[in-house]
């Protein structure tokens, strides 16, 4: 048996509950076409991942109010409505992963790009649903559950089409990013990635997810994710920038995917001010964080931050996977026991908790990640995929 993740927060923040986190299974501190290592993007992943850790711990209601007592707009009167832009972190999230992945599946074939790719998202994961699991079945913890067939189904990380319930809150992003590496590696590494091929991936995705959505057909709207695709594309329009600051068509590609992005954003997130709401997020502030976002990757594209080059930031950059695998579920659990137990005060148990998730995360990292992930790497690249060169 293991957790029914209700990783939502309450109907009033309505769509909200999509912002988790995902970006995190991109490759930390990416070569970029130089040689040079872009450090930069692994401290901008880190920062997106505690924006999340703050939504998860602060910005909302829901399970988490079970682990603090009460509501968190009472532990934190003051922060807990900035806490609740934390969700937007997903969105970088994807900006970076589109990024990434451009980057990572240029010039390489089918069966590597595959294995890089399942070696990346798998072992932590595996080992993610088996402590939740585990935590959560222990008498003094004892969440809810979900049958032993779900927690097998979750296994295969395709839990969300099957219908079966999910163990991690957090693993519907994993899923929108399993969709985008299926779309890219079939329509640019496949064929062989060429500026030509990419602008034009990206141009058909937009028009066609725009027209999905206008339609309202389920299936086209699962595959081509027409909330999530602007994100994605506009962190492959800033790779080819990175590629080439001069390319207009890049910079019509980012352009428009912001445009699109920011009125998903707050399409989603944004409410009428409501006091029964958790928390009122203004249209204003969703666009300015959103585009941030697209500024700080595009900063990172143009060699703006090429000075951020120190090496602890790859090292936290490759926390932020596993980070973003233990810490909303096993968070509630230090929480309760730090807030509820111990009586220690509510931004003591913040700042423990997360410094508490960044240490199993480097546990996950040294002990899971590094010995596993080459190895499962090596054995899937022996593998001879349909088209691979």
């Amino acid at each position: 048996m293991t957790s029914v993740p209700v990783s939502a927060p309450a109907a009033a923040a309505g769509p909200a509950s999509a912002a988790a986190v995902a970006g995190p299974a991109a490759e930390a501190a990416p070569v970029s076409r130089s040689g040079g290592r872009l450090r930069a993007l692994d401290g901008l992943r880190l920062v997106a991942a505690l924006m999340v850790a703050a939504y998860h711990y602060g910005g909302r209601d829901g399970d988490i109010t079970r682990a603090w007592g009460s509501s968190p707009r009472h532990q934190f009167p003051t922060l807990h409505a900035w806490f609740a832009y934390g969700c937007l972190g997903v969105q970088i999230f994807f900006v970076i992963s589109g990024f990434v992945i451009c980057m990572s599946g240029w010039g390489r074939p089918l069966r590597s790009f595959f294995a890089s790719r399942v070696a990346r998202l798998y072992p932590a994961y595996w080992v993610a649903i088996i402590l939740v699991t585990a935590t959560f079945a222990l008498p003094w913890v004892a969440y809810r559950t979900v049958s032993p067939s779900d927690a097998l189904v979750n296994l295969t990380m395709l839990q969300q089409p099957v219908g079966a319930e999910r163990v991690l809150g957090v693993c519907w992003t994993l899923w929108a990013e399993l969709r985008f590496y299926v779309l890219f590696a079939l329509c640019v590494v496949l064929p062989g990635a060429t500026r030509q091929r990419v602008l034009i991936f990206c141009g058909v995705w937009t028009l066609a997810a725009a027209i999905t959505d206008a339609v309202g057909e389920p299936l086209p709207a699962m595959v081509l994710m027409p909330q999530y695709a602007p994100f994605f594309i506009g962190g492959i329009g800033l790779y080819l920038l990175h590629r080439d600051r001069r390319d207009v068509s890049a910079w019509g590609v980012v352009g428009v995917s912001w445009a699109i992005g920011q009125h998903y954003a707050v399409d989603g997130l944004w409410h009428k001010p409501d006091p029964a709401f958790f928390s009122y997020r203004h249209p204003s502030v969703i666009i300015a964080i959103v585009t941030l976002g697209f500024v700080l990757v595009g900063l990172v594209a143009l060699g703006h931050l090429r000075w951020a080059h120190w090496r602890w930031l790859s090292a936290a950059g490759a926390l932020t996977y596993p980070f973003y695998l233990v810490h909303e579920h096993l968070g509630w659990v230090v929480v309760g026991v730090l807030h509820r137990k111990l009586g220690i005060p509510a931004y003591g148990t913040l700042i423990l908790t997360v410094a508490l998730m960044l240490g199993l995360a480097r546990l996950l990292n040294r002990c899971v990640e590094e010995p596993l992930a080459p190895l499962l790497r090596r054995s899937l690249a022996r593998v001879t995929l349909p088209g691979s060169r």
